[in-house]
């Protein structure tokens, strides 16, 4: 089935309050697309982070998001970090998704470095050549951002992927015309009493967007409060320096019941501890 053609001018961007706070369809990846959509509809979540996953080797990927947009908003799209058929090592993977944030006003693209660990080699050449990436967004206002990643291991503690360093990350973002997405448990595997780091980082004016959820005994995404991270103080720097960008749940399936009733109960929650806390 033959892709959609873009439109010839972008349409504008969809519009977001500051400070949107935002469901990553990782949360709910065990569930059909469509249902986890519908859950943060009910949620009261201002819209979705779509993460391009194996859904979109076989279907036309226009025609699902035109789908998924009639049941609640896509803020941002995640570039798939892992390979899809159809859609080619990490870098073509992430011009296809600008391309398709492009032709619907998505604001916000997130795609994961290179792994060196093991070696993403022709992602990582492509990745080294691209001199501005704002520019893969041609005539649109579309901006990339590029995610900091979590150490792994139990015994012996590394991150697979290039960029590991806040220097190395400050210099190439900058360097690259790169935004930023600040994920909290992937700092957080590494450095729990991050806040310092953050407002390094944030001062640059790069960070685009915020992955939000908790870290402790080498869990990553957890359900806020059940691990080690000051996102409480956290959340307060974003509202004090008035951060405008979007605030994404993303937990672990794991974290949420069972019952879809429970899980709804569980999100709604959360949504509220967020806006009490960001307004």
């Amino acid at each position: 089935m033959p892709a959609a053609k873009p439109s010839r001018k972008p349409p504008p961007l969809m519009v977001a309050p500051d400070r949107a706070v935002v469901l990553s369809a990782g949360t709910l990846y065990t569930l059909k697309l469509s249902e986890a959509f519908r859950i943060a509809s009910e949620c009261g979540f201002d819209g979705v982070e779509l993460i391009i996953n194996t859904v979109f080797e076989d279907g036309n990927p226009h025609r699902i998001v035109e789908k998924l947009l009639k049941i609640c908003p896509i803020l941002s799209i995640h570039a798939p970090f892992f390979k899809l058929r159809g859609w080619g090592h990490g870098g073509r993977a992430l011009v296809r998704c600008v391309e398709l944030a492009r032709d619907f006003g998505i604001p916000v693209v997130n795609f994961h470095p290179p792994l060196w660990f093991p070696p993403e080699i022709k992602f990582y050449r492509w990745f080294r050549q691209i001199e501005d990436f704002q520019a893969l967004a041609a005539d649109s206002q579309v901006m990339v951002t590029i995610e900091n990643m979590p150490y792994v291991g139990r015994r012996i503690r590394f991150n697979p992927n290039i960029l590991k360093k806040t220097d190395d990350m400050l210099k190439f973002i900058e360097a690259r015309n790169l935004y930023m997405t600040f994920d909290t448990t992937h700092i957080g595997s590494h450095n729990p009493n991050f806040l310092g780091e953050f407002q390094r980082l944030f001062a640059t004016g790069r960070i685009k967007n915020i992955h939000f959820s908790d870290y402790g005994h080498q869990r990553e995404h957890l359900f806020p409060g059940r691990g080690v991270l000051p996102l409480t103080r956290f959340l307060y720097l974003l509202k004090t320096h008035n951060y405008a960008g979007a605030v994404t749940l993303e937990l672990s399936p794991r974290e949420l019941p069972d019952r879809r009733d429970l899980i709804v109960e569980s999100l709604t929650e959360v949504n509220k501890y967020l806006r009490t806390e960001l307004f």
